[in-house]
């Protein structure tokens, strides 16, 4: 199957495996619990079901946990968690937060979310930096990128974006492969915002994140390619770095690509890959497994939206149709109205 083919599935194969998130979740916590204690009686029959198997996973790690196994407590929060069980998770992670850094990590995440009975942003804040302080693995490098989220946005702190900066910049690691990737793919984002405009940075930025694994940049380094910011443009870059985050899931990088058809006059892809991306409706979903910016994630389906509605209105690449058009027009403008503004001013200046 052809590259150019094969990126036409993948908004299908996006939402599918979205619907798969909880349960891919849940198995990967029964895994690590099989993995402790693989050796222990109740897991030695055969043929017990996934959701049989949890129910023992559960009642060893609360007998574990109840005679002091820290590992167990932990385990048994997580997988309160993954469940969904937030005041379970959070009575389990306070009573070994004191001596498992993961466990006041995760604390601080669900005060940071609002995810317990009450939203703490001061008290997340301060869990942060407690595990920033205390630990050395890799939970103190996230706990540094959720810092300087917390003082990008001001949430719990006086907003800053130096101090955002700083944080990212310790948890980034100098390109460290083993650092916060979403810290260095931050950096990126940062230094392409209007107020920073540093784009050889920020091209500096992504092009880290994207050899350490992360799908926000290497969507974002295919339209630095495109459009030739930062960096010399190279159509030929970018379209290999579009179609591979669009394979992977980047629905920015989705509308690009829809975008990129259309202006190349290849009608017909565009329109598909555009329809495809059209479907997508839950942002916070999308985002919590692609691991994307949700504003970039609306942007995206607004470009696909808006080139569906334009191969709609001109009947390229589909059977026309005007009273659809306006539809997706419409739902466009509601997705990302800064979006829309910038395809209406295109349309108007002849640039598309």
């Amino acid at each position: 199957m052809s590259l150019s083919v094969s990126v036409m599935d993948s908004s299908d194969q996006t939402a599918h495996k979205i619907k798969n998130l909880q349960k891919f979740r849940t198995g990967h916590i029964l895994n690590a619990v099989l993995t402790v204690y693989a050796n222990h009686e109740i897991f030695k029959c055969d043929g017990n079901s996934a959701e049989r198997l949890m129910e023992m996973a559960e009642k060893l790690l609360k007998s574990r946990a109840e005679a002091g196994d820290t590992q167990a407590s932990f385990l048994l929060g997580h997988l309160y968690y993954e469940e969904g069980h937030y005041t379970e998770a959070e009575a389990v992670f306070d009573g070994i937060k004191d001596r498992e850094p993961q466990a006041l990590y995760q604390l601080a995440v669900m005060y940071y979310d609002g995810l317990v009975t009450t939203a703490d942003p001061s008290k997340a804040v301060d869990y942060m930096r407690r595990v920033a302080e205390c630990d050395t693995g890799s939970v103190r490098y996230a706990a540094l990128y959720n810092l300087g989220r917390a003082y990008l946005q001001g949430y719990g702190v006086q907003a800053s974006r130096e101090e955002a900066e700083k944080y990212w910049l310790i948890a980034a690691d100098d390109g460290n492969p083993n650092a916060s990737v979403e810290a260095q793919s931050s950096l990126g984002l940062f230094y392409s915002s209007p107020e920073i405009r540093d784009l050889k940075r920020a091209f500096y930025w992504h092009s880290v994140a994207c050899g350490n694994g992360s799908l926000e940049s290497q969507g974002a380094l295919g339209i630095m390619y495109l459009y030739g910011y930062g960096v010399s443009k190279n159509l030929l870059a970018a379209f290999y770095c579009l179609t591979e985050a669009a394979e992977r899931g980047n629905v920015y990088a989705q509308g690009h690509l829809a975008a990129y058809y259309y202006q190349h006059k290849l009608y017909t892809r565009a329109a598909l890959l555009a329809k495809r991306v059209c479907k997508y409706e839950d942002v916070s979903a999308i985002a919590k497994f692609t691991g994307c910016d949700p504003e970039y994630i609306r942007k995206g389906i607004a470009i696909g939206l808006f080139h569906y509605a334009r191969c709609l209105q001109l009947g390229r690449g589909l059977t026309q149709n005007t009273e659809k058009a306006l539809h997706y027009y419409t739902k466009a403008a509601l997705m990302s109205p800064e979006v829309f503004k910038d395809l209406q001013m295109d349309l108007i200046y002849g640039r598309m």
